[in-house]
């Protein structure tokens, strides 16, 4: 029995999509569950050892806010009491803020028997987040400068998950990238290919952010996240998709 945390998100919505594909039992765990969903609450402890009960491997993905360390510790701390074995826990590419919040769940996920730490690029379904824009022809927002950063498709990251989830991969961190660096001017030039219209983007200014995205910006820009990483390839045995395929086959206007 596996259990998927996180299940209501990008990636765990096609981690639990692979799963149930493949006929492999599975708990899909949610704060707020619906239909087959069972309930795990960071801040109930009883709601997560019902969670992992009887459960031979957990998913761990938490939420992207400052309650990130509490959330992957009060999981860990209940599989741990349950006697879970593996652990494969979704984690950033380690610039910036962000990627702190993931270290102390990294640090004990460590401690399991069998573990595998996923840390992954820039998600392409953040560009989700500018379908109104598009619609209503107004421009992009770029606070990222000329900083490029390898786009990962998020049906990637499900794919290595459940390949360390089934597989053995213990003692392994991925850093997951797509196959090519992106500022977000190339991902917008993509967005205008595949709608066939033209798109423009505006620069802005770091001061004119909330201070804490901006801290998180900064330390992007220094260029520590431009990387790419063969680690897809090296899991699945192809290329991981580009950013062009994901807006291919997901992207949708409101």
């Amino acid at each position: 029995m596996l259990l998927i945390t996180g299940a209501t998100g990008t990636t765990g919505r096609e981690v639990v999509r692979l799963l149930a594909e493949c006929a492999v039992p599975f708990r899909a765990m949610s704060r707020t569950p619906t239909g087959d969903q069972v309930r795990g609450d960071h801040t109930d402890p009883a709601s997560l050892d019902r969670a992992v009960a009887g459960v031979d491997a957990l998913f761990l993905l938490g939420p992207g806010t400052p309650e990130l360390p509490a959330y992957d510790l009060a999981v860990l701390d209940a599989a741990k009491r349950a006697g879970v074995p593996k652990v494969v826990k979704l984690s950033a590419i380690p610039v910036g803020p962000v990627s702190t919040w993931h270290r102390p769940g990294e640090e004990a996920a460590r401690a399991f028997p069998s573990w595998t730490v996923l840390r992954a690029g820039l998600f392409a379904s953040n560009s989700l987040q500018w379908a109104s824009l598009i619609a209503a022809g107004d421009p992009i927002p770029n606070p990222m400068g000329t900083t490029r950063l390898g786009v990962v498709d998020p049906r990637d990251l499900a794919e290595v998950a459940v390949a360390a989830l089934l597989g053995d991969h213990h003692g392994r961190t991925y850093t997951l990238t797509g196959p090519e660096l992106l500022d977000v001017p190339g991902q917008v030039a993509v967005l205008s290919g595949f709608l066939g219209r033209p798109l423009s983007t505006v620069d802005v200014p770091l001061e004119s952010l909330p201070e804490a995205y901006a801290e998180g910006v900064r330390a992007v820009r220094t260029g520590g996240g431009s990387l790419l990483s063969d680690d897809v390839a090296t899991v699945l045995g192809r290329p991981p998709r580009t950013f062009a395929d994901w807006v291919r086959e997901r992207f949708q206007m409101p």
